[in-house]
């Protein structure tokens, strides 16, 4: 549920008790046309759907970009975008029927066909980037585009499939733009979503303009927005400070929210739960230490979430006890089951059976920030202190991470996961089933056919069974260590509203619901 705190009511109806105000609650705003100013530290990698697979860039691409299906707030059901209607065809949920609307265009006033929609998806798959969403669509077989239709030929049963294709994955780029096996060079985008880039300084931000061509399933136009990526919290914290900016989401330091928190501030703040989650990643390749499962096992024995959540988040997150976080459907605390508390003993105890002499000495990466460097610290104390571990620690800012982890750098690292679309399998899939978007080199063929099973339930309630099982399986295995699941949270100005759309725990940007009052 979401939570507003706009402790400025509560100043202002006291004047207006004191006849000291007129009824105008927030400052005039509603003509001016400037644009609304967003702040994040969520960077952008790519303005290439073909070639992103990240919050920031996701963000940005609910916003430019067009898909046949898209999620209304709070929903789980997709609804038609630049589709007129899509539906399972057939028996066994393995064909998928979209009729495309008739009045959309892109932005040089060419028709979007079918054949568009099929390039877009069959190009995602063809170029395959390493960092990109091919594993989106990996029950995907075959894409057809016939007389306004699009037909979509699945390996195997998902009743996943519609939620897929309302991810970034399903982006529909210009087939006339868009180079069919390699990523787009330079900084345009072509695309019929809400709003067009009307300027972009990579790293810096990004200004947006209503589409005025759009159709589709936003009812209404959007105001202008100018987004602002910061590398570092604290510089955002500060632009918020010095009122550079209306709105702020994603990268806020945990002390900043805690004192917004307690009620005393004039912003307006929104909360929502949020299936966004932190976990280490353990690197299975041959030579690191963390290809013994008996290792992997012995540092989620020693490992402390309250402290972490508690310590370095000031308790602006929750401890997490599953790969499948609270509030999905199939839920379970499986890894609190497998280790009830941190056990030094125990922990002792499986490398000692396994042979491993310690200490065991382990490489930990994370994506640079201070109060990543904080969890890292503790993570680092909480191994050390049991005399069974030596970690060494680096850092490295977001694109050299993720280079990082792809060539196998680290043994362990951390990596914060936004859901892509409101279920269950888009925790397990993409985090611990064979060819994982964690670069992992994890493989389990319990687990991939217990995902299979699983997409196999339209009603989504007679998968849960499976889903604990699957569950129960990761922490025995630990191919990721679940950490902790975040509160999300959006700062906006008084005179701005419409931001509690930015936090509907889905990673969802819908940018033109703000409004100046």
């Amino acid at each position: 549920m979401r939570l507003s705190r706009l402790t400025l009511i509560a100043v202002c109806a006291a004047l207006i008790a004191a006849g000291t105000v007129s009824w105008r609650l927030w400052p005039p705003g509603g003509d001016r046309s400037d644009p609304i100013v967003v702040g994040t530290t969520g960077a952008v990698t790519s303005l290439d759907p073909a070639g992103a697979y990240d919050t920031g860039s996701w963000a940005l691409f609910e916003n430019v970009y067009q898909k046949l299906l898209t999620l209304a707030p709070g929903s789980t059901s997709p609804a038609p975008d630049a589709a007129e209607s899509c539906r399972f065809t057939g028996a066994g949920m393995r064909t998928y029927t979209c009729r495309l609307r008739s009045d959309l265009v892109f932005p040089d006033g060419r028709p979007v066909t079918g054949a568009d929609v099929k390039f877009s998806i069959d190009r995602i798959r063809a170029i395959a980037s390493p960092v990109g969403p091919a594993a989106v669509l990996d029950t995907l077989r075959e894409v057809q585009a016939r007389d306004g239709e699009v037909v979509f030929h699945l390996r195997t049963p998902d009743a996943t499939f519609p939620l897929r294709l309302a991810t970034g994955a399903g982006s529909i780029v210009d087939r006339a733009h868009y180079p069919a096996t390699s990523l787009r060079p330079g900084n345009t985008v072509d695309g019929t979503g809400p709003y067009r880039i009307r300027s972009y300084e990579p790293g810096k931000r990004i200004v947006l303009t209503p589409n005025d061509r759009y159709r589709g399933a936003v009812p209404r136009r959007g105001s202008p927005v100018e987004i602002r990526y910061y590398d570092d919290p604290g510089e955002l914290a500060r632009a918020w400070d010095r009122r550079r900016i209306d709105v702020v989401n994603r990268g806020l330091p945990p002390k900043m929210l805690t004192s917004f928190l307690d009620g005393t501030t004039d912003a307006r703040v929104d909360e929502a739960s949020s299936g966004e989650s932190r976990m280490l990643v353990f690197n299975l390749r041959d030579r690191s230490p963390a290809h013994d499962r008996a290792v992997r096992r012995a540092v989620a024995a020693l490992v402390d979430r309250p402290r972490i959540a508690a310590g370095p988040y000031l308790s602006t997150v929750d401890p997490l006890l599953s790969v499948v976080p609270r509030g999905y459907v199939g839920h379970v605390n499986a890894f609190q089951d497998e280790y009830p508390r941190p056990a030094p003993e125990r922990a002792a105890r499986l490398l000692r059976e396994a042979g491993i002499t310690p200490p065991v000495r382990l490489a930990y990466g994370h994506r640079a920030g201070p109060t990543f460097a904080k969890e890292a610290a503790e993570l680092r104390r909480q191994l050390e202190a049991s005399g069974l571990f030596r970690v060494t620690v680096a850092s490295a800012d977001w694109p050299d991470f993720q280079r990082g982890l792809l060539a196998g750098r680290y043994d362990i690292y951390g990596f914060s996961w936004t859901p892509d679309f409101p279920d269950p399998d888009n925790f397990v899939q993409p985090l611990v089933g064979t060819r994982n978007a964690l670069a992992s080199r994890y493989s389990n063929p319990r687990i991939d056919t217990l995902v299979s099973t699983t997409r196999g339930h339209e009603e989504r309630v007679r998968a849960v069974g499976d889903f604990h099982t699957l569950q129960r399986e990761v922490a025995r295995e630990v191919p990721v260590l679940p950490l902790w699941q975040r509160k999300e949270y959006v700062l906006s100005t008084p005179d701005v509203t419409g931001a509690q759309y930015l936090v509907d725990g889905g990673g969802a940007w819908r940018l033109w619901e703000l409004r100046r009052l």
